[in-house]
């Protein structure tokens, strides 16, 4: 119910109101009386009502005066005036402050009431009026987000807004664009993720960073506006700060890429910078940050380093070298990334070097290797194909290895019987070994030979002979030294025999054999 203030100076017509309205029946509660303007409007003070049934003459404070001192201070309450004939002209006055409603004395309890009801049914309009503008605008600053979304969208993507465009939605904003000059950062979450992660980054962003005046998400990413400032290293802490920040709630890497200060006029020029540098992760990696300063000119002093010699890479891997192979790879991915080349070529280049080993790689391993052409295809940055390329070229040189090593122990292992066969022969000789008996390099033999028993061939068949001739003489017992020299391939010279004999014993043959007799 709405509370209602009698004031008259008269205390017949003050009583007479207060008991013939049917207060409750009109959806009001008398809530006190007064006997002139100055009372009534201490109790106004003390407890406002919604209603005041007032009389203009009044002595001390008028009704006029009650009016225009309520309304200054308590504009929400509304008034029934009272007057007399003599009285209406002056009543009148009190319309500049909204007063609608006025009675003739004497009045009855019908008139009263219907102004009561009015003022009611006022109130309750008002109310609708208040709240429907609340929701307004409730809404209003619901869907803001969602306008300001929706406008930088447009502005950057495909329509023209002219500078009365702008006014107006800076007005709808309460931001300036036109004048100022801003930055556009362009972030985007590396690795699947979910919608929510970029209206996590969003808020995360809204809160750390200073003058952000728009943001919007586009194709994935999540793009804002802000206000462009002199400290850049400060700058770039906070954008730092909302990196760590999203990481810490989420473990997910973020890339940013932040253009050049400019107008925002000049916006969609800012927008493409931003995509640049964000292609450019291709060579910085996921999780940096990246300026236009990160995006150096080729270097075409390097193109020559670059060319890959297909048949020297080729004889690395085929030899099992895992060291200058892994070098190799570095070198070329190396160049790579220093030339920043456009990433298409990059690629390409790439692919080329893999189709390389495929060329090269065993026959039962090349249809595993051939099928992960489509996983290389797949990856999105420079370190992730160098990656790629380094396991799977230490995967084919491993195979090398592994087929060289055997092949190589075969083939040290038929030379080890050559020699048990015929080690009596003064005239074994690594070259003959190789070119009458195997066929093949002496060089080549020599040295795998030793990279297998680690000592070089004729050192290896000199000590066989010995140690076949120490084996005699403890078999034998006392034997010439002129006569071993000539069983065990010394080819008589007993000098040469007991020089290297005492080399591998200690002792001369005679004193081996010496030895031996006592024993």
């Amino acid at each position: 119910m709405y509370k209602v203030l009698l004031v008259d100076d008269e205390r017949m017509i003050l009583e007479g109101i207060s008991q013939v309205v049917d207060w409750g029946k009109a959806g009001t509660r008398l809530v006190g009386t007064a006997r002139n303007g100055i009372e009534a409007y201490d109790q106004i003070q003390a407890s406002p009502p919604d209603f005041v049934i007032s009389d203009i003459s009044m002595p001390g404070l008028d009704g006029i005066g009650l009016v225009a001192k309520t309304t200054e201070h308590f504009p929400d309450v509304r008034f029934i005036l009272l007057s007399g004939y003599k009285d209406f002209d002056y009543a009148c006055r009190a319309m500049q402050y909204g007063v609608k409603h006025y009675l003739l004395k004497p009045c009855n309890e019908r008139q009263i009431h219907e102004a009561l009801t009015e003022l009611g049914q006022e109130r309750e309009e008002q109310e609708e009026r208040k709240q429907f503008v609340n929701r307004m605008k409730l809404d209003f600053q619901r869907m803001l987000p969602h306008v300001k979304e929706h406008f930088l969208k447009e502005f950057i993507s495909y329509k023209t807004y002219g500078s009365r465009d702008i006014a107006f939605y800076e007005r709808l904003f309460g931001i300036e664009l036109q004048d100022k000059q801003v930055r556009m950062l362009l972030l985007r979450v590396e690795e699947s993720h979910e919608p929510e992660h970029l209206f996590a980054l969003q808020n995360i962003a809204a809160d750390l960073m200073d003058d952000v005046l728009l943001s919007t998400t586009m194709q994935g990413q999540l793009l804002i506006v802000l206000e462009s400032e002199d400290d850049t290293s400060r700058f770039m802490k906070q954008i730092e700060a909302v990196r760590a920040t999203f990481h810490r709630f989420y473990k997910l890497e973020v890339t940013v890429a932040v253009s050049e200060s400019d107008s925002m006029q000049h916006s969609r020029g800012m927008y493409r910078e931003t995509l640049h540098c964000m292609n450019h992760r291709f060579y910085t990696g996921e999780g940096s940050l990246i300026t236009k300063e990160d995006l150096a000119a080729e270097d075409t002093r390097e193109m020559a380093d670059l060319e890959l010699d297909e048949e020297k890479f080729g004889l690395l891997i085929k030899a099992g070298n895992t060291v200058e192979v892994a070098q190799e790879v570095e070198r070329l991915f190396g160049i790579l990334s220093r030339m920043k080349l456009e990433i298409s070529v990059t690629r390409s280049y790439v692919l080329q070097l893999y189709a390389a080993m495929i060329r090269i790689c065993p026959e039962e391993e090349r249809a595993a290797f051939t099928s992960r052409m489509v996983v290389l295809a797949e990856q999105k940055t420079l370190a992730c194909l160098k990656s790629f390329v380094q396991e799977a070229a230490e995967r084919m040189t491993a195979i090398y290895y592994k087929s060289n090593v055997y092949r190589q122990s075969s083939t040290v292992d038929k030379m080890i019987t050559i020699i048990e066969q015929n080690y009596r022969k003064s005239d074994l000789s690594l070259n003959g070994v190789a070119g009458q008996m195997l066929y093949m390099n002496s060089d080549y033999l020599g040295k795998i030979f030793k990279k297998v028993t680690g000592e070089n061939f004729s050192h290896y068949v000199n000590r066989y002979r010995i140690e076949r001739a120490a084996e005699h003489i403890r078999e034998t017992g006392d034997v010439k030294v002129f006569e071993l020299a000539e069983w065990f391939g010394f080819g008589g010279n007993a000098q040469y025999f007991s020089q290297v004999f005492k080399k591998w014993a200690g002792m001369t043959p005679s004193e081996y054999i010496k030895s031996h007799e006592r024993g």
